[in-house]
């Protein structure tokens, strides 16, 4: 979805225009002279089934003119790879639970990366790729696009300044009912906190620097399991930050398909001195037609701005993040900049590693309070993060005759 569409299209303007023009949308036009010659050219899409892959192959081709090479099956990323040897980057926008293969492959090959968000599932495969990439001196910039909303921006720059501490917050979205049922065939393999969660405990690092110390979280199936989906209708989880601030993740991907925006999402944030609130779903912008409904659209996110020649530019905070991180690959290449020194201007791995560890921990502390729950037991399992790593927390280990209530699942500093 994401690969076909938002990539490709921010691919072929790239091809067809350069990248400069769209630098300013993320503060990042000091270096427009520096790579306005850069060419783009895509020269593979893989994708798992042969139709998908000659659809996006098409849909280039009637963009730009000019058609990549198609490829597909069970690990497409291996061919494409060697047919291309010296490929600058590698875009990755799979599964989630596919992200890691082809990313270390990437890297193996000494390409960069863009890849969609969680970087990965588990801690461990995290602490694999970064090491890959620094070895390898490569980047792997994560499309975590929440950053880059110009409402987004305000917060971070001005208003988390003036309400004061945090205290706590919520920040939720729930995805329409198709994506779980007909859009993807992989939601048994996750849940929606790790598909979507992410872009929320990303952003509200972003805005902090702050990490987590423990998590809780619980989940719920009732909806799909009525399609035969064995797979979680909704994930609450709630993090508690080194600052002292408690957040509230609330995610789902069962929203009935009659709801009038694409999504439903925002956050707010209480600090000691006042709160700021925002509201993704709903900014104002609101139609209405005949059988139709009223209907709402988030103009932010990609948008179509007419050019004179009667194509279309494609502009949004969900193109920003991708140029951010496709801008650090150019420096390094054409400017010959280290990874240290562009680090700054895009999501690092660094950085998506603590993303994925509050998603791994999650995971495990959801499927043990959703089995307590349902055997009347409460949901008292939480993870706790420290300088000793990551502990789960389960008091009923003792109450089933275990020894130790502590069960540490990764060894290492968050």
């Amino acid at each position: 979805m994401f690969g076909g569409d938002v990539h490709a299209r921010a691919f072929a303007d790239l091809q067809r225009h350069g990248i400069s023009g769209q630098l300013s949308r993320a503060g990042l036009d000091c270096w427009s002279r520096a790579l306005a010659s850069v060419k783009f050219d895509l020269v593979g899409v893989a994708t798992r089934s042969e139709t998908s892959a000659k659809r996006a192959q098409c849909e280039f081709k009637k963009w730009t003119g000019v058609e990549p090479k198609a490829y597909f099956g069970e690990q497409p990323w291996i061919d494409l790879l060697r047919d291309f040897p010296e490929l600058d980057v590698v875009a990755v926008a799979t599964p989630d639970h596919l992200h890691t293969p082809v990313i270390l492959a990437a890297l193996e090959n000494k390409a960069h990366v863009i890849t969609e968000k969680p970087m990965c599932l588990s801690i461990d495969e995290a602490d694999q790729i970064i090491e890959l990439a620094r070895r390898q001196e490569r980047v792997v910039a994560v499309d975590m696009h929440k950053r880059y909303d110009p409402d987004h921006l305000r917060i971070r720059d001005d208003i988390k300044n003036r309400i004061g501490e945090p205290l706590y917050g919520l920040a939720y979205l729930e995805e329409p009912l198709e994506v779980s049922t007909s859009t993807f065939k992989w939601v048994e393999q996750s849940d929606p906190f790790s598909y979507v969660g992410p872009h929320w405990t990303d952003l509200i690092y972003h805005y902090y620097k702050s990490k987590p110390v423990s998590l809780t979280a619980v989940g719920q199936k009732k909806r799909l399991v009525r399609d035969g989906i064995d797979a979680f209708d909704a994930v609450q989880v709630r993090v508690d930050f080194e600052n002292g601030m408690s957040i509230s993740f609330h995610n789902n991907w069962i929203t009935p398909p009659d709801f009038e925006g694409p999504v439903n999402q925002g956050h707010e944030i209480v600090g000691a001195d006042g709160k700021v609130e925002s509201d993704q779903q709903y900014r104002g912008f609101r139609f209405w037609r005949k059988d139709g409904g009223s209907r709402t659209s988030n103009n932010h996110f990609t948008r179509d701005v007419l050019r004179p020649d009667g194509t279309c530019a494609y502009v949004g905070y969900g193109v920003d993040s991708i140029i951010a991180g496709l801008v650090a690959i150019c420096r390094m290449k054409y400017l010959n900049e280290n990874r240290d020194s562009v680090a700054e201007i895009y999501p690092t791995a660094e950085e998506a590693r603590v993303t994925v560890a509050i998603v791994h921990a999650a995971r495990i502390v959801r499927d043990l309070n959703f089995k307590y729950l349902q055997d009347g037991k409460g949901a008292c399992v939480s993870a706790r993060f420290g300088e000793d790593g990551i502990t789960i927390i389960d008091p009923n280990r003792f109450a089933e005759g275990r020894e130790r209530v502590f069960e540490r699942i990764y060894a290492k500093p968050l």
